[in-house]
């Protein structure tokens, strides 16, 4: 507030709303794991904006997604590199047994609890599908 950045405050504030408005909703206090969720929903949120804004020529609201992103993602844990994942899923794909594309949920459900807010699940998904012959 002292510094001066509106947006950034305007965020942070946006952060604590959608997190205390969970726990009003569901009555619970929110751990780690689940505040991280509310971030990654929030992400999604501004990409499909960003994505909407870009298509309808509108720069100015894009940009202002993209900050809301950045700012975003600054409060996420360092994401997972490229070999990271690929060891994190060989080790799951082993340890689940799987051998065809009929386990890939027994695979992601191993890989979610180690990989959350570290790693885009879709982007996830698609290299197990790839590994399993999907």
């Amino acid at each position: 507030m002292r510094s001066g950045e509106k947006e950034r405050l305007g965020t942070i504030r946006m952060i604590t709303a959608a997190i205390k408005q969970r726990e009003v909703d569901e009555r619970i206090t929110l751990d780690d794991s689940q505040v991280l969720s509310v971030l990654e929903k929030m992400i999604k949120q501004r990409k499909e904006s960003l994505e909407q804004f870009k298509a309808g020529n509108r720069q100015d609201l894009a940009d202002k997604e993209s900050a809301e992103i950045t700012l975003l993602q600054s409060y996420m844990p360092a994401q997972l590199s490229g070999a990271e994942l690929d060891a994190l899923i060989n080790e799951a794909v082993s340890a689940a047994g799987a051998s065809s594309i009929k386990d890939m949920g027994k695979v992601m459900g191993l890989i979610k609890a180690k990989a959350q807010g570290r790693a885009d699940m879709g982007a996830v998904g698609a290299k197990i599908k790839a590994k399993l012959g999907g």
